[in-house]
């Protein structure tokens, strides 16, 4: 009896050290409760070393302890479930370095009370094998989807379809962890938590089901579940900026920028809070940023992905297979190895057996006329210059983002008054600079105005195209013949084309011919002889200038941020030069 009432003080005394260690933390102090219940339940999770077990290593564990043969409803005793979290933390161990071990019994004792005091509120020492794995899977570490794809797989029937029922037992499940933090009020379930999730939708499938909780936003009851993994991962994120509250000159984890006041930004732990100074409040939007990028770094992103060198948007998970899968705990299911791998495999296998058979059943077709032949590289030639267009597009919000970083500099880089007049040396240096800079704008504006001349030719040539099919056409209806005939200059002269600006490198050359009178170097070049020439190359030479021309820009933007630094430096050295 005295060895038993020992036992039970010492894991009320454990049940209560998790919570007061919690208290201490002060996360209370966090305005918005998806925030505080993130960080209440990434605390929890780490504090258990539960971040250090993989979703893989929890499903290998399952299976290891049979849980995989029971029933969803079957209930397991305490001591039984001490034995599982046993067997967790010890091949935890035998992963881990010998210089990284962790305290198992420690670990165990908090989260076995921790699991105890969630699913076991009325003390009847048991569990049920839903509620355990519910609440393991959850709260390990691993990649969101993987997790998701577990859940999916214990909550679906044979058919790959997701039971509704069993959807809504995991939801009560779930958010019990928030009501255990004492977040119930704000995440607590209730009879409507399903349909919040899947208002419209009768039958999902597990792309559907990932779609929908991995959202942004994702459903209202689950929004701190992606929030908590955000957390894990932005921890160890360092910003070399300064909080515009605070005043620290580093920020760890996220960063908040105001999308009202410019340069205005908060570190993660004033914004949290709801600090707010000077013009700025807390009903501004404010963007959050897991990740820092130099200014330097932002625009070579951005033109490399305006030119198709980076893909313009990445899908929130793969896409996978819609027939059924077997439950990821059964035998015979590899989990050692994450599937995402693997079917993004698949799909591209299979995306290119789609080409190949798309080829080879064109190639079995009767062969083109000169009709077809003609009409095929027109409709080439229009796909290259819609997709130039496209890129010239993106080249106005590269040119608005060099404008920001241009204003941005000049603020940055206006000396003090005290410091200017006491150095003539630095005042020179800043004559020179502003110089170079005033020669770049001017550099700026002519590679604008070449832009725009370039989109207006573009537009006119595609002009030509259109009319010279509709001569063809024409021609044709008359004689009866095929129309492969080059366009009709008297049929282009109606729309002037205008000459392309020296600035952009070339000369305007004049011909004969009066509907080309006028026409810049390469659209002259292409329609010189009466006969286009290959547009494709030309267009692609045109794009290949944009590119270089940009190039060089960069290069000298990176010249003028060096220069900038340089003349920081000076002002510092010469600030404390006039304080001795």
């Amino acid at each position: 009896m005295i060895e038993e009432g020992s036992k039970r003080g010492k894991a009320m005394v454990e049940k209560r050290q998790l919570f007061m260690e919690m208290r201490a933390q002060n996360f209370d102090v966090i305005r918005l409760s998806t925030y505080r219940t993130a960080c209440k339940l990434r605390f929890v999770q780490k504090r258990c070393n539960l971040h250090l077990v993989d979703v893989w290593n929890m499903i290998e564990a399952f299976r290891d302890n049979g849980l995989n043969t029971l029933d969803h409803t079957a209930e397991i005793n305490v001591s039984r479930l001490e034995t599982i979290l046993s067997s967790i933390y010890y091949q935890l161990n035998k992963r881990l370095p010998t210089t990284h071990q962790i305290n198992v019994e420690q670990s165990i004792g908090l989260l076995l009370n921790f699991m105890v005091a969630t699913y076991d509120s009325e003390g009847h020492g048991k569990l049920t094998v839903f509620s355990m794995k519910s609440m393991l899977a959850t709260m390990c570490g691993g990649k969101i989807v993987d997790k998701l794809r577990y859940v999916f797989s214990q909550i679906s029937d044979s058919s790959g379809v997701m039971v509704f029922a069993k959807f809504d037992q995991f939801l009560r499940e779930v958010l019990k962890l928030p009501t255990a933090v004492f977040e119930g009020p704000s995440f607590g379930y209730t009879e409507h938590s399903v349909r919040t999730c899947f208002p419209q939708q009768k039958k999902i499938l597990l792309n559907t089901f990932l779609d929908v909780l991995m959202a942004d936003p994702p459903p209202q009851c689950l929004v701190w579940l992606p929030l908590m993994h955000r957390l894990a991962n932005v921890e160890n994120v360092f910003h070399p900026v300064e909080c515009s509250y605070c005043r620290s000159e580093s920020m760890m984890g996220f960063r908040y920028r105001c999308q009202q006041c410019h340069g205005y930004q908060l570190c993660q732990s004033c914004f949290w809070r709801g600090h707010a100074n000077g013009p700025h409040s807390n009903q501004h939007q404010m963007k959050e940023h897991s990740s820092w990028k130099s200014p330097a770094k932002k625009l070579s992103h951005a033109i490399s992905k305006s030119l198709g060198c980076v893909p313009i948007g990445e899908p929130p998970h793969p896409v996978f297979p819609e027939q059924a899968e077997r439950p990821q705990d059964q035998p015979h299911t590899i989990v050692l190895e994450s599937p995402s791998r693997l079917d993004e495999e698949h799909r591209l296998i299979a995306r290119y057996a789609a080409r190949l058979a798309a080829e080879a059943g064109n190639s079995t077709q009767c062969p083109p006329t000169d009709l077809s032949f003609n009409f095929d590289a027109n409709k080439q030639q229009r796909q290259l210059i819609a997709e130039l267009e496209n890129k010239n597009r993106s080249l106005r919000e590269i040119l608005q983002e060099i404008q920001r970083l241009r204003l941005e500099h000049e603020q940055a880089s206006q000396p003090t008054p005290e410091k200017a007049q006491h150095n003539p040396t630095l005042l020179a240096e800043l004559r020179l600079l502003r110089h170079r800079k005033d020669e770049l704008e001017r550099r700026m504006s002519a590679l604008q105005e070449s832009r725009r001349e370039l989109m207006v030719q573009l537009e006119g040539l595609m002009r030509l195209l259109k009319v010279g099919e509709d001569e063809e056409q024409k021609q044709a209806a008359q004689t009866g013949g095929s129309p492969h005939s080059s366009p009709s200059h008297g049929a282009g002269c109606s729309m002037p084309m205008p000459i392309r600006s020296t600035s952009a490198g070339s000369t305007p050359t004049h011909t004969p011919q009066d509907c080309l009178a006028g026409v810049g170097g390469d659209v002259l070049e292409a329609f010189a002889q009466g006969v286009p020439r290959n547009l494709r190359n030309d267009l692609l030479v045109a794009a290949d200038s944009i590119t270089n021309t940009m190039s060089s820009l960069v290069k000298e933007l990176h010249s003028v941020d060096d220069a900038a630094e340089e003349e920081e430096s000076h002002m510092r050295n010469g600030g404390g030069r006039d304080a001795e």
